[in-house]
């Protein structure tokens, strides 16, 4: 049998799997990936930076600009110059993709609610953010 620390990566590696295959499924209504409607969400909430994304979503800035080229051919954002610096880009949502932010949100709180059922939400929070918190510090 399999050590503590070896299940529970086990179970943390499936969880994600899992996840993101329910909020794809979910979000291909909208004709969306999760990562593409977290992109728009985080836009809208005002993190426009590539670099900034790319933290984020937990990927590199190579993906990110993967991502905003299908979203930028799905008409859902631009990009446009950093007002602080000219050399640089930010990510801007355009009318369609403001007008598909109100949908988004109420999928990720659905399959949130199914995934901490059972479970205080707040503490499943606390406990990630502390776990993702300890493998940042250990790096």
């Amino acid at each position: 049998m399999p050590s503590p620390g070896v299940q529970a990566s086990s179970l943390i590696v499936r969880l994600a799997r899992e996840l993101r295959t329910a909020l794809d499924q979910r979000f291909a209504a909208f004709g969306l990936t999760s990562q593409q409607a977290g992109l728009l969400v985080h836009v809208f909430t005002g993190q426009s930076s590539p670099r900034r994304l790319a933290d984020l979503l937990g990927t590199d800035t190579a993906g990110i600009t993967r991502l905003v080229d299908r979203l930028e051919a799905k008409g859902l954002v631009r990009r446009a110059p950093d007002p602080a610096d000219r050399r640089a880009v930010v990510v801007e949502l355009t009318t369609a993709g403001r007008a598909l932010i109100p949908e988004l949100p109420p999928v990720f709180e659905a399959v949130a609610t199914e995934l901490t059922h059972g479970v205080d939400a707040g503490d499943a929070a606390e406990l990630l953010r502390a776990m993702l918190t300890n493998l940042k510090s250990a790096e």
